[in-house]
This record gives structure tokens, C-alpha cells and sequence, in this order.
């Protein structure tokens, strides 16, 4: 049976991306409030099975298929997204608190490397919940909508990279030119 899907990518973190992608456009796009009538709430459904249950789940497949570096994401993720859905309201310090703890885990899941589109999504999930959770601790919807854009970007660029990987589109991004009078050798 065949694992790989393109450049690398399995298919767990095919499955992955998109379950990642789907939460946080939802959650990304409710907390921005930009469509009449969804919020951040509405997006719990979504985050208890999608981001939580599923990506827990791919996360133990990825184990099985010994690719730690995504089973360790998956199943963080998960737990953090479904521990967020069935937490129920809590104190806004408390959010907070959570989401700082869970920038944290996004931000250990952008260092430990991988390929340029899973860290920018890690890295954009770092940004996105560090700066609701300041939010949450200021009492501030403008700063919340902000981090909802910045999740709903990271929710774009996992979808965009599980979609790539599937369709055999460009999965790199583009580096910077060489200078003048630079060569491959130096």
C-alpha cells in the first residue's frame, strides 16, 4: 500500500491538514464575525469532531505509521481543539490562559521544522492564538478579530497544503533570489 502522496506527505497528514484547515477556517471565520450570524460558538461542533476527535485519531495513525513528528502535532492539536469544545464558558483569564497554553504547543510545532507550508500553518496558529489570548486577557474584541483573521489564514494554508499535496501543486515556497555575482558554490 502506498503512503506517500506527494513530496513526502503521507496521507495521515493529507487527513490532517484538512481536519486543521476545516477548524480553523470555522473557528478563524466566527471569531471575525464576518458573516452575519456565525460566531466563534458556532464553530464548536466543528472543533469537537474535526479538530478534535479526527485529528486526535490521525495523530494515532500517523504514530502507526512512525511519523512522530505529525502524530505529536496532530494529537496535541486535537486534544487542545476538543478540550476547547467541550470546555463550556469559562473566566476570559482562564481563555487566556488557554490559549496561551495553546500558542505554546503551536509555537514547539513550528520550531521542530518540517516542511515550509507546515511551518507557516504552525506558525500562523502560534500568532493567531497569542494574539487572542491577549485578547481574552484585555478584554478586547477588535485585538479577538484579528486573531480570528490570523486563524482563518492558518486554516487557508493548512487546507492549501493538504490540497497540494493531493493535486501535485507547488508545496514550497519560493526562495530569494541569489544575489549578483552568487553562485551554487558560494
Amino acid at each position: 500500500m502506498d503512503n506517500e502522496v506527494s513530496a513526502g506527505i503521507g496521507n495521515t497528514t493529507v487527513v490532517g491538514r484538512l481536519a486543521l484547515g476545516v477548524t480553523l477556517l470555522a473557528f478563524g471565520l466566527g471569531t471575525t464575525g464576518v458573516i452575519h450570524g456565525v460566531a466563534a460558538s458556532d464553530a464548536v461542533s466543528v472543533a469537537h469532531y474535526v479538530g478534535g476527535v479526527a485529528l486526535f485519531l490521525v495523530g494515532l495513525l500517523a504514530f502507526r505509521d512512525r511519523d512522530s513528528a505529525s502524530g505529536t502535532g496532530f494529537v496535541a492539536l486535537g486534544a487542545l481543539w476538543f478540550t476547547w469544545a467541550v470546555g463550556g464558558p469559562s473566566s476570559a483569564h482562564a481563555a487566556g490562559l488557554f490559549l496561551l497554553l495553546f500558542a505554546l504547543v503551536a509555537l514547539t510545532l513550528t520550531l521542530a521544522g518540517g516542511d515550509s507550508l507546515g511551518q507557516l500553518m504552525h506558525g500562523l496558529l502560534f500568532l493567531a492564538m497569542l494574539v487572542l489570548a491577549v485578547a481574552a486577557f484585555a478584554d478586547s474584541s477588535s485585538l479577538a478579530k484579528v486573531g480570528g483573521w490570523v486563524a482563518a489564514v492558518a486554516g487557508a494554508v493548512a487546507w492549501y497544503a493538504a490540497t497540494a499535496a493531493l493535486a501535485h501543486w507547488p508545496t514550497t515556497l519560493p526562495g530569494r533570489a541569489a544575489g549578483r555575482g552568487v553562485t551554487a558554490a558560494g
